[in-house]
């Protein structure tokens, strides 16, 4: 008879260890939710890198939709919504709403990463992001990335032109020294480098790497031994040559 009440006590106790435990839960989940938020903060955690939007920007957002979590009870604060406000400002890449033990309503914040600007003569001024979306310019910021001008549609800055620019992007000699890039009607491009008074005649952006190459060896062999002055125009669209105007 021992071994039945004492496995009759373990059982009960386990219960009622359970119904306390179920019991807490409930009860401290409800005074949370009837807790009033504190405070409400915003963490730009790439802001080291770029600036495109501020606290202040997201705070401003966020009051202006109503959703300003600060003086709320947590059961009328809604995390999502907050996050999807956020998440129409067109620079921002994503965002982490959520609440901390202490009472508070804390925001994360990721921007969006340009590759390219475009300064289009029919399409207006705009970044090139690095998943190949258009996104706006901003006025608080503006990141050291390849420059486009000229006639450019959306279509050829995101493709063509956005891979160019990657490559520029990958490889620092390049970027460094090539200043703009100038898009004719023809989706042609014309390079105006930051040394030397010459334009870079590339044609389409078929081979870029190739013509690159070649223009490369031309300064070696070329350039560095007749002088840099010596040509107004340096032409690379035909294979195997190089044309060169003389001023």
């Amino acid at each position: 008879m021992v071994r039945p009440v004492k496995k009759m006590l373990i059982i009960l106790v386990a219960a009622v260890v359970i119904g306390y435990l179920i019991f807490s839960a409930s009860y401290f989940r409800n005074m949370s939710r009837n807790k009033v938020c504190e405070s409400f903060g915003v963490v730009i955690a790439d802001s080291n890198q770029y600036k495109f939007v501020s606290r202040q920007d997201i705070m401003g957002l966020v009051k202006r939709y109503d959703l300003d979590p600060v003086g709320r009870k947590f059961s009328e604060i809604n995390t999502l919504s907050i996050r999807d406000t956020i998440l129409t400002n067109r620079l921002v890449e994503s965002a982490e709403v959520f609440i901390t033990p202490g009472g508070s309503v804390v925001a994360t914040i990721y921007q969006r990463k340009p590759v390219l600007r475009v300064i289009s003569d029919t399409k207006g001024n705009f970044y090139v992001d690095n998943e190949r979306r258009i996104m706006p310019v901003s006025g608080n910021f503006t990141v050291y990335v390849p420059v486009a001008t000229g006639i450019i549609d959306e279509e050829f800055a995101r493709n063509e032109l956005y891979d160019f620019a990657l490559f520029l992007n990958n490889h620092s000699d390049w970027n460094v020294w090539i200043e703009q890039i100038v898009v004719q009607n023809n989706h042609e491009v014309i390079l105006i480098p930051r040394a030397g008074d010459f334009r870079i005649v590339m044609g389409d952006l078929n081979d870029y790497q190739a013509k690159l190459a070649k223009f490369a060896r031309f300064v070696d062999k070329g350039l560095n031994v007749v002088g840099w002055n010596r040509y107004s125009v340096i032409n690379l669209k035909y294979d195997n040559q190089v044309v060169c105007t003389k001023k």
